[in-house]
């Protein structure tokens, strides 16, 4: 049970000690690369959807499932993670989770039956979530506050990254090979992976800051957790979020391919204008949240959201603008989701530091959890524009709905109140 870097590797420095700018850039990057992980599991394969359904004869909505089961297995694998991230830090339980990663990848690559994908993407979600895990408690590990809230907003460069390129790669392995290459190359990234946090990254929670105890330590850990209601509604919120973006997702490869029939390449690049949008709305908050308070601007922004998402059923159902207004409503409520999860996440990592890694894995849970649950919704009511458009609203009102009522933010000085 290492608990300290391997020789030539530099231990962490103090946490929340002032980040020079070349070390901030190191700590987004590397942070970034392993927090897109998830993303890219689900964004490259994302063209291939109709492939694989028609592949191993099976249907849309079951094609659609591997990627819900692999974020369902994301949510259950952050829970007991986080938490194994606290009791040994942060470094062992990333090296085995993306070693599994890659052994489940390769055993994808194989397969030949839908039930036995579905079932492999589910154990994939859970292990590659150590990822994820293990980058936002090393967040909270060294930054607090609005310094948190700003390098998770520049956290979304790198991860906007994720969509704005995975399907195009996805696209340029689906034209040369396959589908199941795809999953060949989610393995040699998780190789690459490997090896950067095996020799570059640092231990950043030391022997002297770890939890001891077993499941009963665990176990208190969850419950002071979910006794929080502030802690409760702000880490929701992220995940409603996901929901919004994860409809997208789901829905999107049948809305423009087979409903507008983009091709493969168009499809990647209507992808990429929308992660652009993400990124750019990541970048507005990291140079805000230093004058704004993270809860202003959070409720802001999904005020916003939810008024766009309205626009966006509207022109869904009556079809206004074509193609371009349906483009562009889609931009607008994409983009105000850069907003939002870092905001929300940062308060919430706020009130609880000594469990980092058990809040950590509680936000993610949720956040992939709801976003599995929420983004069948899409296929079980059609996969068409109306259906993508309507759930998006419906978890972008839902997240507006806990911050109203969980939290004084929207109350006369809502805002000072310690959240």
């Amino acid at each position: 049970m290492p608990s300290e870097a391997p020789s030539g590797v530099p231990s962490a420095t103090p946490a929340h000690r002032a980040p020079s700018p070349r070390s901030a850039l190191k700590w987004v990057i590397m942070l970034g690369a392993l927090a897109c992980l998830p993303a890219l599991t689900v964004d490259m394969y994302l063209p291939a959807l109709p492939q694989v359904a028609s592949d191993l004869g099976s249907s849309d909505t079951l094609a659609q499932l591997t990627v819900s089961c692999m974020l369902i297995g994301g949510a259950v694998g952050q829970l007991v993670i986080g938490p194994l991230t606290d009791r040994f830090g942060r470094r062992l339980p990333l090296m085995i989770g993306i070693g599994m990663h890659v052994l489940v990848s390769l055993a994808c690559a194989v397969v030949d039956d839908m039930y036995l994908l579905i079932g492999l993407r589910l154990v994939q979600g859970f292990f590659n979530s150590a990822a994820s895990v293990a980058a936002m408690a090393t967040v909270r590990d060294r930054f607090v506050g609005a310094e948190a809230a700003r390098i998770l907003s520049r956290l979304m460069l790198v991860i906007g990254v994720a969509p704005m390129l995975a399907p195009s790669l996805g696209s340029i392995v689906l034209e040369a090979f396959t589908w199941r290459w795809i999953f060949v190359v989610l393995a040699l990234i998780g190789a690459s992976l490997a090896v950067i946090v095996f020799f570059v990254m640092p231990e950043t929670n030391p022997v002297a800051r770890r939890t001891t105890g077993g499941a009963s330590s665990v176990l208190r850990g969850y419950r002071t957790l979910l006794r929080d209601r502030h802690f409760m509604a702000l880490a929701l919120i992220p995940g409603l979020g996901m929901g919004v973006v994860m409809s997208y997702v789901v829905g999107s490869p049948f809305v423009f391919q087979q409903g507008y029939g983009l091709t493969h390449g168009q499809f990647s690049l209507l992808f990429a204008i929308n992660g652009l949008g993400l990124v750019l709305s990541a970048q507005v908050n990291a140079s805000l949240v230093r004058r704004v308070a993270p809860i202003r601007l959070l409720r802001a922004a999904i005020v916003a959201q939810v008024a766009m998402s309205v626009v966006l059923v509207v022109v869904a159902v009556t079809q206004v603008g074509g193609l371009i207004g349906l483009l562009v409503a889609l931009w607008l409520v994409l983009a105000f989701q850069g907003l939002i999860p870092a905001n929300a996440s940062a308060l919430a990592l706020s009130r609880h530091g000594e469990i980092a890694g058990t809040s950590a894995a509680m936000i993610g849970a949720i956040q992939s959890l709801l976003a599995g649950l929420v983004s069948p919704i899409v296929g079980l009511l059609g996969s068409d524009t109306v259906a993508m458009s309507a759930v998006m609203l419906g978890s972008g009102l839902t997240a507006f709905v806990v911050l109203a009522s969980a939290t004084p933010a929207y109350r006369k000085g809502g805002w000072h109140t310690p959240i």
